[in-house]
């Protein structure tokens, strides 16, 4: 850079520095993966977020914790590779169509499945342009040349291999099984997609009469309507109660339909009355007792929740109408012994909403167990996946450890559509990654495969696998990280490590970053329904992406919830203006310094050594924090560096040789101003992208682009603890008199005495060195530093280390004055001690007032009373009592 004319506008303005800045580093790109060999790599994956609707504030904080990780290591040398893609995300997408589509008075069945898929496709473009924009208002450092999506060629190759590769091993079957069902999306559920909610619900006890007709047996359900596929009654084979009548039959109420009574040691003898029916097409449960039982299964239901035809005179009612209607009849019959009001956790759809029921069903599935034990037996080894904070790996081993097989396959048109075939005719089975020669004869299976199994892939589907010779597979897999939060490790991150394992050998990442979720101030979830929720691009056009980034990234520790709030928001644009206004300064009397001017070679002030020092410090501390993921302490560490330090310390003292006449001091100072601000800014770019970027720019600097300059490190050379020392003890001094005159109402423009009491020789030279500062900060009229100073007899006095400091009172106030201001003031506090001690020792009030109230006044009591003693302290002191 040949000059440096200030052209920093004197307002910071976030709208006008972030503007076109996005578009220059991807025209200069910047963020593209080098495929350097000399360089080590470095990847992070995007979680692809859905192509169902924009981003939220959790979308923001994941990528911008990302955005800082791939930023700082590509300025620490690495070849990164941060890829972005969205995904296909199945149901949730296939709803927003339906929905568009019912808005416009046709339904998916009208258009049929081909049109349906063109439309999905458009809505996917739509809103994969709106995550992009909002990709690029957030700053995000992504390699758009090699974005992927779940549903692109490549990624179904990969999929279709893997469910290929599985079925063959014998790790995807088809099978009849009880699966949770969403009879409003008409699909099925995997258990994860499943949220249970506390519904005041009701246990109805019937009668179950004997066939025999020697009495009853007692049963409780919170279904009725499922009582109509009943195949059994089962109860414990050590029951006294009911170990005789196993082997005989009941009479199912309103069916008339005879069912046996069986033993099974599943029946708890001390939940309810001992005896359970059996429906083994409507409760997972049941379909294991009526397999070991040979059991008929009897499905009552149709898959949008209405009865059919095997639920008799119920046939095309809904469920719950069926509930209600059965259980009148069940009255009127005399069977239904009573209804207990019951508050029972029920199974609602992630997606619809709908109560999901219990459902009997063709399905394909994933055998876990294997593919669990690998996972589970990575844990134990070297190459473990981290999770930080480590106690998710606890949630993470919890899941594998309980794990079920997993149903794959839904009811839906869009998606990856299952790679099986059935012959027309002999309905022999196909499965593989071409379609049947003959296809005429065959058909395909109508069904997707669950959004999770593209994503399960994600890692090293995006890469070019199964190509395992793919240039990007080899070179940056497995990733170092993935950033996501702590709901998502059941659905998405063990299904990454336990398919990464099956298909590259390795663990998909080195590193798990979990993060929590951003909630209200008042600490509540964000959702629709309480109008609560935040639109990250809104908080940007107020206030900047650097603003909402630096809130969201150092706002909390790892795995922890953060609470949005617009005051903090607003204080992190307050610092971004501080940071703004001090680079203009700086700037400003630098004289048009160059790069290779920048000269710390000369002979530095104590400010310059001490500013030099704790930079070295603040690189050092940055560095190692940010490695161990502790963005909010790093956030803290660059908080206090630049504003009390830089800012408020160093920059004002800078003052003193900048409007000064030596001009060696002058050249110093303005070359350690360049060289701090510039490595400020490099180490909070990670941050703050567009305001670091901006300024770095102004600034006498090499290379194109602040994305791609070295990252700052430790120069011992300029390290100096003394200097440290000496800057502390001014700081101390120039505070402590900054306090005294703050107690007596002295403002800084009346000039004073000032006695300072050096503890040894050592440091009245170095008091006497730094006496400009001492002059400057502390305005004396008359300042005296020595080792054997004496206390004047009327003083305010403070200790520092290695200094006592006396400021005579004549200097500093009018005492008369003073004394009779404080008179009035004591007499103010006399008052209301008298009046609150009063209330105190009246017992009436003091029995008959709820406790809390009795407990301010005693506060207000401590209060008043330390407040008398302090103002009768500074009369006395006055007085030189």
């Amino acid at each position: 850079m040949e000059t440096n004319e200030v052209k920093m506008p004197t307002k910071y303005d976030p709208a006008s520095i972030e503007k076109g800045r996005y578009q220059w580093w991807l025209e200069g790109k910047f963020f593209e993966a080098k495929n350097d060999v000399e360089k080590e790599p470095y990847t992070i994956v995007i979680p692809p977020p859905n192509v169902t609707g924009k981003l939220h504030l959790g979308h923001a904080w994941d990528t911008a914790l990302q955005d800082i990780l791939t930023r700082m290591k590509r300025m620490q040398g690495y070849d990164v590779l941060w890829l972005p893609g969205m995904d296909h995300a199945g149901i949730a997408t296939q709803a927003k169509v339906d929905e568009k589509l019912r808005s416009q008075g046709i339904s998916r069945y009208d258009l049929g499945r081909e049109k349906f898929v063109e439309e999905t496709w458009k809505w996917k473009e739509e809103y994969a342009d709106f995550i992009r924009q909002q990709w690029s208002k957030l700053g995000l450092g992504l390699d758009y040349s090699r974005e992927r999506f779940t549903l692109d060629e490549g990624l179904s190759d990969a999929v279709r291999k893997v469910f290929v590769s599985l079925y063959n091993k014998g790790l995807i079957y088809r099978g009849e099984y009880i699966i949770n069902w969403d009879p409003a999306a008409k699909t099925a559920l995997s258990d994860i997609e499943v949220i249970y909610k506390d519904v005041q619900g009701a246990f109805y006890h019937m009668k179950y009469p004997l066939s025999d007709g020697t009495g009853y047996i007692e049963i409780a359900t919170t279904r009725p309507e499922t009582m109509l596929g009943d195949t059994a009654v089962a109860v414990h084979p050590e029951d006294d109660r009911y170990k005789h009548l196993i082997g005989k039959a009941v009479i199912l109420p309103i069916t008339g339909r005879e069912i046996p009574i069986v033993g099974d040691d599943y029946v708890d003898m001390e939940f309810g009355s001992g005896a359970v029916k059996i429906t083994p097409a409507h409760d997972p449960n049941d379909f294991e007792i009526g397999n070991r039982h040979n059991l008929e299964r009897i499905l009552v239901m149709n898959e949008d929740g209405t009865m059919n035809e095997k639920a008799l005179q119920y046939n095309g009612m809904d469920r719950f109408e069926c509930r209600k209607q059965l259980v009148k009849d069940l009255k009127e019959q005399g069977v239904l012994i009573k209804i207990e009001e019951h508050l029972h956790s029920v199974g609602h759809s992630e997606r619809s909403g709908a109560v999901v029921e219990p459902y009997l069903s063709t399905q394909w599935f994933v055998k876990m167990q294997p593919l669990a034990d690998a996972a589970v037996e990575l844990q134990e080894s070297e190459t473990k996946v981290h999770f930080v904070p480590d106690r998710f790996e606890k949630n993470y081993m919890r899941w594998m450890e309980n794990i079920r097989d997993w149903c794959i396959s839904r009811q839906l048109w869009w998606g990856h559509r299952i790679p099986a075939w059935y012959h027309k005719e002999t309905g022999e089975v196909y499965v593989g990654m071409e379609d049947p020669s003959d296809s005429e004869n065959w058909e395909q299976d109508s069904d997707v495969l669950d959004t999770w199994f593209s994503s399960a892939l994600w890692p090293f589907s995006t890469m070019g696998w199964p190509d395992t010779e793919a240039p990007d597979f080899n070179r940056y897999y497995p990733t170092n990280c993935l950033v996501t939060g702590y709901d998502i490790i059941g659905f998405w991150v063990s299904r990454m490590i336990f398919q990464g394992l099956e298909f590259t050998g390795r663990r998909p990442f080195k590193d798990v970053l979990i993060h929590g979720l951003v909630r209200d101030e008042q600490g509540r979830k964000m959702s629709k329904s309480l109008g609560n929720g935040v639109d990250p691009m809104d908080v940007i056009e107020k206030y900047g992406a650097d603003s909402l980034r630096y809130f969201l990234t150092t706002g909390s520790s790892p795995g922890q919830d953060l609470r949005f709030s617009y005051e903090k928001v607003e204080s992190v644009w307050n610092f971004a203006n501080k940071i703004w206004n001090a680079s203009r300064f700086a700037l400003m009397n630098m004289k048009g310094l160059k790069y290779d001017e920048i000269d710390l070679s000369g002979k530095k002030s104590v400010a310059d050594k001490w500013i030099l020092t704790r930079l070295n410090e603040t690189i050092d501390t940055v560095t190692k924090l940010a490695d161990r993921y502790e963005f909010g302490e790093v956030g803290r560490a660059l908080y206090n560096f630049i504003w009390d330090d830089f800012c408020d310390w160093y920059i004002e003292m800078a003052k003193l040789p900048l409007y000064g006449d030596d001009e060696e001091a002058k050249k110093t100072t303005r070359s350690v101003l360049a060289y701090v601000l510039d490595n400020t800014m490099r180490l909070l770019h990670p941050f703050m992208p567009f305001i670091t970027e901006e300024i770095w720019q102004n600034l006498p600097h090499e290379g194109e682009s602040i994305t791609i300059a070295s990252w700052p490190e430790f120069k011992e050379e300029l390290h100096d603890e003394s200097a440290a020392e000496e800057m502390k003890l001014l700081v101390d001094i120039i505070r402590a008199v900054r306090n005294i005159r703050a107690e007596v109402n002295t403002p800084l423009s009346k000039k004073i005495k000032l006695i300072i009491k050096a503890k040894d020789e050592q440091i009245l030279t170095s008091l006497s060195n730094n006496q400009a500062y001492i002059v400057r900060f502390c305005n004396p009229e008359e300042l005296t530093v020595s080792v054997d100073a004496s206390a004047p007899e009327k003083a305010m006095t403070a200790v520092v280390t290695g200094a006592e400091l006396y400021l005579p009172l004549e200097g500093l106030i009018n005492i008369e004055e003073e004394l009779a201001r404080l008179g009035k003031e004591l007499e103010k506090w006399t008052k209301e001690v008298e009046r609150v001690q009063k209330k105190l020792g009246n017992e009436k009030f003091v029995s008959k007032a709820p406790q809390s109230v009795v407990d301010e006044e005693k506060a207000k009591e401590r209060d008043y009373l330390e407040k008398q003693a302090a103002v009768k302290e500074r009369i006395n002191e006055l007085k030189g009592e």
